[in-house]
């Protein structure tokens, strides 16, 4: 039966190159998110598979990696083991499940896909005394070297996040649901409510970035419960949303993706 597995190997299969560019908190405490206070060049995740079951990661232009690369085996039997990764057809990543006191980072990787352009958006808020604050956001605008690029101009780059989701009111979707733990395909797809701006624009931070990359986040988490709200205009007239939904307890309780077409 088709499952998680099968959805990271048909998403993640490939040699992604594209420039990282991130946006990081100053020694004073400033986070710019219109000028990347950091670029890696050519950053590489090459992920293979040698077989139905076995591949591997091998990345290079890495921030956080000894000497900036790092070569993982990956495989169907340890594929997400900690329950933190997430598979749906043209979407995936990886997102902390709660957040913990002592842990340090509460961090999340987000990718969209849309033929062979991979649009990663990555999230990290650390931990500072009672409070976790948003530190940094990484951008990459992958695309796969291993085939001849066909992707087109993504036109909203440049434009103020508040026009591009305006331009999104009222494009009808549809919903998808995953919970932690599970390990076969998301929820049917079902109607969603028409795009609205006040249901994607849910926190003090809205911010749009390159490959049509736009979230919506909060600056400092909240006690209560909150959501996530990050989306990919991943063509002309497809409007990826994928919403994190975070309970009482700071758990997330369950990942709900909405494409929307024009």
């Amino acid at each position: 039966m088709e499952g998680q597995w099968d959805l990271n190997r048909a998403n993640f299969d490939g040699r992604w190159v594209g420039p990282s560019r991130w946006y990081q908190r100053s020694k004073d405490g400033v986070l710019d998110l219109g000028r990347p206070s950091e670029v890696i060049e050519n950053t590489c995740y090459d992920i293979s598979f040698f077989d139905d079951d076995t591949g591997l990661w091998d990345g290079s232009g890495l921030k956080f990696a000894h000497g900036g690369t790092a070569r993982h085996p990956i495989s169907s039997k340890i594929y997400n083991q900690s329950g933190h990764c997430w598979q749906f057809s043209g979407a995936g990543g990886q997102s902390s499940l709660q957040v913990v006191p002592g842990s340090k980072r509460f961090a999340h990787e987000l990718n969209f896909f849309c033929g062979r352009s991979r649009s990663m958006l990555v999230l990290i808020w650390i931990e500072q005394e009672d409070s976790w604050r948003l530190d940094a956001i990484s951008v990459v605008p992958f695309r796969c070297v291993r085939s001849t690029p066909t992707e087109p101009h993504r036109r909203v780059d440049g434009l103020p996040a508040n026009q591009q989701l305006a331009e999104l009111m009222g494009w009808h979707g549809v919903l998808e649901q995953l919970y932690p733990g599970d390990d076969g395909l998301p929820s049917a797809p079902v109607a969603a409510e028409p795009f609205a701006v006040e249901n994607f624009q849910r926190q003090a931070i809205t911010a749009a970035f390159s490959d049509g990359l736009i979230c919506s986040v909060p600056e400092i988490i909240p006690e209560r419960a909150f959501t996530l709200e990050v989306g990919c205009r991943v063509a002309s007239d497809r409007f990826q949303q994928l919403s994190l939904i975070y309970d009482d307890e700071h758990r997330l309780h369950h990942w709900e993706r909405r494409t929307y077409r024009r």
